[in-house]
């Protein structure tokens, strides 16, 4: 897991000076055409996976709450903090997902800005090689986390 530069900032801005936070966020899948760094600030800097057949641009909407952020952990042996995303499944209908192009490579949570290309990227995980599926077969995120750890 990789947090952005740009996800610190969001993540500091909604907890302390009380910005008002998302009322959804969003998880994208992306090419490997750009590999998203500490320095990406939306998503319109990478390359997301072509839409249809079951993969909708703009990724997978998640709600604020304990049912899409399914897990909060304080771990004092490890000295960390995580929250775990609902696994998030993408079922290919009538086709292949993506519908052309290159496979996904990332999952990239972000924030909900109308315009797309235009919202914040706060996170992204490596999914280690490029994904694609046929009909009938699903792409799944199981368990992403989001973790504060100290160094």
């Amino acid at each position: 897991m990789l947090w952005t530069n740009r996800g610190k900032f969001l993540m500091l801005s909604w907890a302390f000076p009380r910005v008002a936070f998302p009322t959804n966020y969003y998880v994208a899948l992306v090419t490997d055409a750009v590999a998203p760094t500490v320095d990406i600030n939306t998503l319109g800097e990478l390359t997301e996976i072509t839409a249809g057949n079951g993969y909708t641009t703009g990724g997978y909407q998640l709600t604020p709450n304990d049912t899409d952020f399914d897990t909060t952990t304080e771990d004092d042996t490890s000295d960390l903090a995580f929250v775990q995303i609902k696994d998030i499944v993408w079922t290919a209908v009538a086709g292949p997902i993506p519908s052309a192009g290159d496979g996904a490579r990332y999952a990239i949570l972000t924030d909900d800005i109308g315009v797309v290309a235009n919202r914040q990227v706060i996170a992204a995980w490596d999914l280690v090689t490029s994904r694609m599926c046929t009909a009938t077969f699903s792409i799944t995120l199981e368990d992403c986390e989001l973790r504060a750890i100290e160094p």
